[in-house]
C-alpha cells in the first residue's frame, strides 16, 4: 500500500535545483498550499542558493544534494534540475524513502524513466511528475466538456506548435534545452511533452505512435523539427507538428468530435472554445500566479489519501514512452 501522511502532519519539502522554474512557477506553491512547507533548497552554487533561500524565506540551503535528501527535517523532495540528472537524484530520493516530484520530462529516455518508476513503485513511495496542466482549471474544464459529451464521440486531435528562432539560439551561447546530451528532442522535450501528456489526460493513453524528426537550422545539436501521428487506446487518432525555426509563433489544438469541436492553446493564454449544435462558447480561465499551484495542492490531497493525483510516476512513464517513440530513439 502506498505511503500516505497523517491528516495532522505538515509535509516539509526540499528542492534540488532552485533555478528559474522554481522562482514563480513552482517554488512559492510549496509555501502557499496549506499543510506544506518549503524547508530547504539545494543548488551547486552556494551563493546563488543562499540568495534564493533569503528571498523566498527558506530556512535551510545546501550545495550538496545528499545533505538535503537525508535531512531528517525534509519529508519530500522536488527535483527541478535539467532532465539528464533526474535519474541520478531520483534514485537517491527513493533510497531515502521519501515522496518525490520530478520536473518534466521524467527523464531524457524511457529506459531512465522506467528505472525511476520502478525504484519508487517497488518501495510503494509516492512519485509525481510536474505535468501540471492536468491540474489547471482551464484544462480541467476542457476534460469536463469531453466527458459530458459536448462534442459527441471524439474522433481526432491535432496540434501545431511553432516558434521563432531566438537570439539565444543564434548566439551560440550554451543552452541545456537544445543540448542533445541533456534533452535529445530539444524544445520538443521541454515544450511538446506538456501537450502530449495533456492529450493522454484528456483522451486516454496513446497506444500506437510514430514520428519523424530532423535538425533544419543546424544551430544546436538537438532536433528542431518534429512531426508525429498516433492512436489512443479508444481509437481516437492524433497528429502533431512542432517546429522551432518559423517566422511566427503559433499554438493551436483542435479536438474534433461527431457533434462539434474544441479549440485551445497549450501555452498561450487564449480563450478555450467549444463549438457544437448549441453554438459557440468561449471561456477565458486565468492561470494562477504560481502556475503549479493546483498541481502542488493535488499532491497534498494525494499524500493525505483523499484522491489520486492526475500526474503520477505511472502516467509520466507512459508519456516518456510516447515521446521516445515520436523521436525514434
Amino acid at each position: 500500500m502506498e505511503v500516505t501522511l497523517a491528516t495532522t502532519s505538515k509535509t516539509r519539502w526540499g528542492i534540488i535545483g532552485c533555478g528559474n522554474v522554481t522562482e514563480v512557477k513552482s517554488g512559492p506553491a510549496f509555501q502557499k498550499v496549506v499543510g506544506f512547507e518549503l524547508k530547504a533548497v539545494m543548488r551547486r552554487d552556494i551563493e546563488k542558493c543562499a540568495d534564493y533561500a533569503k528571498r523566498h524565506g527558506v530556512q535551510k540551503y545546501y550545495s550538496d544534494a545528499d545533505a538535503l535528501i537525508n535531512d531528517p527535517e525534509v519529508d519530500a523532495i522536488y527535483i527541478a534540475t535539467p532532465p539528464d540528472s533526474h535519474k541520478y537524484y531520483a534514485l537517491k530520493v527513493a533510497l531515502a524513502g521519501k515522496p518525490c516530484c520530478i520536473e518534466k520530462p521524467m527523464a531524457p529516455s524511457y529506459e531512465d524513466s522506467l528505472f525511476i518508476y520502478n525504484a519508487f513503485a517497488e518501495r510503494e513511495i509516492p512519485l509525481f511528475v510536474s505535468y501540471y496542466r492536468r491540474s489547471l482549471p482551464r484544462f480541467v474544464q476542457i476534460k469536463k466538456w469531453i466527458d459530458e459529451n459536448e462534442i459527441g464521440i471524439v474522433r481526432h486531435v491535432s496540434w501545431h506548435l511553432s516558434k521563432t528562432t531566438s537570439p539565444e539560439d543564434t548566439s551560440g551561447v550554451y543552452n541545456w534545452r537544445t543540448d542533445e546530451m541533456v534533452a535529445r528532442g530539444g524544445y520538443f522535450d521541454d515544450l511538446a511533452s506538456h501537450g502530449i501528456d495533456l492529450f493522454e489526460y484528456l483522451l486516454g493513453d496513446i497506444e500506437k505512435v510514430s514520428g519523424f524528426n530532423t535538425n533544419q537550422q543546424g544551430l544546436y545539436t538537438a532536433k528542431d523539427a518534429i512531426v508525429a501521428s498516433w492512436i489512443h487506446e479508444s481509437g481516437i487518432t492524433g497528429t502533431g507538428s512542432w517546429n522551432f525555426g518559423c517566422a511566427d509563433r503559433e499554438d493551436i489544438v483542435q479536438i474534433r468530435g461527431s457533434k462539434g469541436k474544441i479549440e485551445f492553446a497549450i501555452f498561450e493564454e487564449n480563450p478555450i472554445v467549444l463549438v457544437n449544435d448549441k453554438g459557440k462558447t468561449e471561456q477565458f480561465i486565468n492561470h494562477p500566479e504560481n502556475v503549479q499551484f493546483f498541481h502542488v495542492q493535488n499532491m497534498r490531497e494525494h499524500l493525505l489519501g483523499n484522491t489520486i493525483h492526475p500526474s503520477t510516476g505511472k502516467s509520466g512513464l507512459h508519456t516518456s514512452w510516447v515521446l521516445e517513440r515520436i523521436l525514434g530513439f
